[in-house]
C-alpha cells in the first residue's frame, strides 16, 4: 500500500471536498461531494453524537445512496449546514426523485466547538451559509489543518484541525479518509511531539519523528472536556462496489484507526463517528479479501488523517489551545 497521488481522500475519483470558515467565530464546515451519488452507511462509536439523517443509511432502509457529507462545527447549530449544502444540490438538479421534484440526501455529523474562543453572539445561524459556501468550494485538491469543519476543533492539549490521507491497494482499490479532530483525547503521547499513529505514517507526512522512547502513563485519564463537548468525525472512502452492509463494516473498522491516533477515544464525552462512502467504479475481485483489506486500509487511512490535522493545524488571534507546532517548536513546512 502507498498514498495517493494527493495523500488526499479525493484520491478516490470522482469526490470533491469543499471547506468554508469563519475565524472570528472559531468555527466552519466541510462537504465530501460525488460526481454522481454514492453508497454511504455510517458507524457510531461515542457516547454523544450529532448527527443529521443517518437514520437513512443503516442496509434495510430505502435510501442506499447519498449526494453529499457534511461535517461541520458549531454543535447542534451546525446540523444547519447540510441544509445549505441541500439547497445548493438542488439548484443544479441534484436530489433523490419524487415525482417531478429532486430532494437531495445529504447526512451530515457535527463536532462542539462552542468554547474555543470565538465569537459566537451570532444573530442569525451562520451554519446554512457555510455549507453552501462550502458546497461552492469543493475540489479534488483542498487545505489541511485549520480550515472547515476543523478551525475551531481541539485536542488534549492541542488545537484541532481538518485531516486528510489516502491508500492505493495492491488490489487495485483506493482508500482514503477525511476528519475533523475535536477530541477529548490527545494524538500526541505524554508530553513529546510524538504522535500515537506514528507506526502507520508514510513518507514523514506529519513530521517523520517515529513513535515516542516510551509511554509513562499507566494511570487513567481524566477528562477534560465537559459531556458533549468533544467528538471526532470522519468519512472512509473507497472506489470500491460496495453495498450499504459492506460499507457499514468498512466504516466499523476505521475507528480502529481513530483508537490508534487518540487516546482516549470513543468516550461517553465524544460523539466519534464514522461515515463509509463507496463509489462503486471497481467491482469486488475477492468478496472475501477485499473488505477485510478495505477496513484494514480504512483504519490506517484514518489514523493518519487524524495526525495531519494536528500537525497542519496553524495559531489564530484568540486560540484557547497552543497548536503542535507552536507547543514543541516545529515548523512542518521548514
Amino acid at each position: 500500500m502507498r498514498p495517493g497521488q494527493r495523500n488526499l481522500i479525493t484520491d478516490v475519483a470522482g469526490l470533491r471536498v469543499g471547506n468554508a470558515e469563519d475565524h472570528d467565530i472559531k468555527t466552519g464546515a466541510t462537504v465530501l461531494v460525488g460526481d454522481k451519488p454514492f453508497v454511504t452507511a455510517v458507524s457510531v462509536m461515542g457516547g454523544a453524537p450529532g448527527t443529521r439523517e443517518t437514520d437513512l443509511l443503516a442496509p434495510d432502509r430505502l435510501m442506499q445512496e447519498v449526494d453529499a457529507l457534511v461535517l461541520s462545527g458549531g454543535s447542534a447549530f451546525g446540523l444547519d449546514a447540510a441544509s445549505g449544502v441541500a439547497d445548493a444540490l438542488r439548484e443544479v438538479g441534484r436530489g433523490f426523485a419524487v415525482g417531478d421534484q429532486r430532494v437531495p440526501i445529504v447526512p451530515g455529523a457535527i463536532l462542539f466547538d462552542l468554547l474555543n474562543g470565538g465569537d459566537k453572539a451570532w444573530k442569525e445561524n451562520p451554519y446554512k451559509g457555510l455549507g453552501r459556501a462550502a458546497f461552492a468550494a469543493a475540489a479534488p485538491d483542498f487545505a489541511l489543518g485549520s480550515v472547515g469543519a476543523g478551525v475551531g476543533a481541539t485536542t488534549r492539549g492541542l488545537k484541532g484541525g481538518l485531516g486528510s490521507a489516502s491508500l492505493r491497494l495492491e488490489s487495485g482499490f483506493t482508500v482514503g479518509a477525511l476528519v475533523a479532530v475535536n477530541a477529548l483525547g490527545a494524538a500526541h503521547v505524554d508530553d513529546t511531539a510524538q504522535f500515537w499513529a506514528a507506526p502507520w505514517e508514510f513518507d514523514g507526512e506529519f513530521g517523520g519523528l517515529g513513535a515516542a522512547p516510551s509511554h509513562r502513563s499507566p494511570q487513567a485519564p481524566l477528562p477534560d472536556k465537559g459531556s458533549g463537548e468533544a467528538t471526532t468525525i470522519a468519512i472512509i472512502a473507497t472506489d470500491a462496489r460496495l453495498t450499504q452492509a459492506e460499507a457499514t463494516r468498512m466504516a466499523v473498522a476505521a475507528h480502529d484507526g481513530m483508537a490508534r491516533a487518540l487516546v482516549p477515544s470513543h468516550t461517553p464525552f465524544d460523539g466519534d463517528l464514522v461515515f463509509a462512502a463507496a463509489t462503486g467504479d471497481k467491482p469486488l475481485k475477492d468478496p472475501l479479501v477485499d473488505p477485510f483489506q478495505l477496513g484494514h486500509a480504512g483504519a490506517v487511512c484514518l489514523a493518519r488523517a487524524i495526525a495531519r490535522g494536528i500537525y497542519e493545524a496553524e495559531a489564530r488571534p484568540g486560540d484557547t489551545l497552543p497548536t503542535w507546532r507552536a507547543r514543541f517548536g516545529q515548523d512542518p513546512r521548514s
